[in-house]
């Protein structure tokens, strides 16, 4: 990541949901899998605004399916990951990681 902002938490979470659920990427099965792994409610509308952004980042990419009946007609909207949102996964992997193993031992006088 030479010159863009490290990965936020939410940006993150998406991201690894995108790359979990492969071919079924779309909004609410990534709304679920983050519900799933926080624990807590998400909204689809704040999952698409965020996939948003990041297709703008050049993190994803998105392409529309078929149209299906039970959807009234409408297109799901896909998600895959990009190399550039790959890299930048693993780049934040890398130094969540080095923070992590890094931090001193805990003592009772610091807390």
């Amino acid at each position: 990541m030479t010159s863009r902002a490290y990965l936020g938490e939410l940006e993150l979470m998406l991201l690894l949901a995108v790359i979990r659920l492969g071919d079924d990427a779309y909004g609410v099965p990534i709304a679920r899998e983050l519900e799933t792994l926080r624990g807590r409610e998400v909204s689809v509308g704040s999952v698409y605004a965020s996939l948003e952004r990041l297709e703008l980042k050049g993190l994803v990419a998105s392409t529309l399916g078929d149209p299906t009946p039970e959807r009234g007609g409408k297109a799901k909207r896909f998600f895959r990951i990009t190399r550039e949102g790959l890299n930048q996964v693993h780049e934040t992997r890398r130094v969540l990681t080095h923070l992590w193993q890094s931090l001193p031992e805990p003592s009772l006088k610091r807390l």
